[in-house]
């Protein structure tokens, strides 16, 4: 009779049904937290909301509460103790979490909102429009950093020479956080969507270089010696044993770059921005809507998610005697 695998068994897949389960909590676990913080008053509630602020006639040294007023508990017990000296009526409220950190429910209405009401000011995009655009900003950001970092990094991982020739400045210029060419990409090429790209192109060109290089390198090298005997040389070897061997490692290492150029969607659209997704996030923080805040960063997290079981999806399809990781 066989025993089912353990939850923890080393280097062994679970069953279906178990990683399904695990996958479900995976989401309802900080849901849960989210929730017991945001609702249970025991748990972390540094702020009172006033319900009633008491005898307002009673002067002091605090200022006046007013109903529905966010303020400290030390500042609103300091007031109830001099009312009670006064002889007055007490201030009422209610334990509050400060206004950074929404509830779930009102991040959910922010996030419905946000698709069904129309922006406040004229000329400003529907969500919708600005989560089209940002899409065209990754895309092209990303797909100019592919046109370029793939084949280099491949010829860097093949040939020597372009490694030697290369790699040491790519090293070297990785290590520059890509939104400090921000300023410099407006200057050369405006204030339209061209500095945004080159933000992601950055942040993920020369990443990719290296990346691409090191799966390269990875490839058996019996493969190439057996292509050797056969008689291929320079771009037989590359096109015919490296591009078709390397091909299922290279689409996964796409499908991880492509998630860090959403990180740097937001810092991109910072850089003069009047659309997309990291500019609505921008506004929202500008008037203090932390749930549309909230809302827009897990809208992101939700599209890279979505994006990435499309990946996941393609390359079952495209390479199924891969196992899947």
């Amino acid at each position: 009779m066989s025993i089912a695998p353990s939850w923890l068994a080393v280097r062994k897949d679970l069953p279906s049904r178990r990683k399904t389960v695990l996958a479900v909590f995976s989401f309802l676990l900080p849901l849960a937290l989210w929730s017991l913080v945001s609702y249970c008053p025991y748990v972390w509630h540094p702020l009172v909301e006033v319900t009633d602020p008491g005898d307002t006639s009673v002067a002091g040294t605090y200022d006046y509460l007013a109903p529905g007023q966010m303020v400290a508990t030390e500042v609103f017990k300091a007031r109830n103790q001099e009312l009670a000296a006064a002889g007055a009526a007490l201030a009422k409220g209610t334990p509050a979490n400060p206004i950074f950190l929404p509830a779930p429910h009102e991040v959910a209405r922010a996030f419905y909102t946000a698709f069904t009401t129309a922006p406040q000011r004229s000329g400003d995009m529907w969500l919708h429009e600005s989560l089209w655009h940002s899409f065209q900003v990754i895309f092209w950001g990303f797909v100019y950093a592919a046109i370029l970092g793939v084949p280099l990094g491949i010829l860097c991982g093949t040939f020597d020479f372009f490694t030697r020739l290369t790699e040491p400045f790519v090293d070297f210029i990785r290590y520059m956080p890509a939104p400090v060419f921000g300023a410099l990409a407006v200057a050369i090429l405006g204030l339209k969507d061209g500095p945004k790209i080159t933000v992601i192109f950055i942040g993920t060109f020369f990443q990719m270089v290296l990346i691409v290089a090191n799966t390269t390198r990875m490839l058996d090298i019996s493969l190439l010696e057996a292509a050797q005997t056969l008689g291929a040389r320079g771009r037989q070897l590359v096109f015919k044993v490296v591009i078709p061997g390397i091909l299922p490692k290279l689409y996964l290492d796409m499908r991880v770059l492509i998630g860090w150029a959403w990180t740097y969607l937001v810092v991109a659209e910072l850089v003069a921005a009047n659309s997309g997704l990291g500019y609505a996030i921008l506004k929202a923080q500008r008037y203090m809507h932390t749930d549309k805040i909230f809302a827009g960063i897990l809208l992101i997290g939700l599209i890279g998610l979505l994006t990435d079981q499309a990946f996941r999806w393609l390359s079952r399809r495209a390479f199924p005697w891969r196992k899947q990781a």
